[in-house]
């Protein structure tokens, strides 16, 4: 699965909505990622939700980008990995999305992540040691 990259709710939804602060970074970054894009259900249903201020074509092509598969939607069959991690994070809190991208970054050896959620993907150690590496780079992320 080398090449491909694990996608958060943030960067997806900065991408659709155009009047998103990061939208310009994200779509700058995106055409430098290789395809698909990797993601679980949760991110996706967090996204959707997210998209209802920017109305229901954007929420449209969030579900078009899997079906053409830009994007390739993960279920994650370790429950037990995902409450795991949500005990593990609680003082976070990690949230349901976040725990399922880890747990498949653990399944499919990905260690790459394309989200705006800098603070946490900074936290968060896949299989308890390994650090992520988080696109794309943000302005604020260097300092002046």
């Amino acid at each position: 699965m080398s090449g491909v990259i694990l996608t958060d709710t943030g960067s997806l939804v900065a991408i659709l909505n155009r009047n998103h602060a990061y939208h310009r970074v994200c779509v700058d970054a995106l055409r430098s990622l290789p395809a698909p894009m990797v993601t679980t259900w949760p991110v996706l249903t967090e996204a959707f939700y997210v998209l209802e201020d920017a109305g229901r074509e954007a929420q449209e092509t969030l579900i078009e980008l899997v079906v053409r598969a830009r994007i390739a939607a993960y279920d994650i069959v370790d429950a037990t990995r995902v409450l795991d991690l949500l005990h593990r994070y609680a003082d976070r809190p990690m949230d349901l999305a976040d725990a399922t991208l880890v747990a498949l970054a653990e399944q499919l050896g990905l260690y790459r992540v394309f989200t705006l959620d800098r603070a946490d993907f900074g936290i968060y150690r896949a299989h308890r040691r390994r650090a992520f590496e988080v696109v794309p780079p943000i302005a604020s992320d260097h300092p002046h």
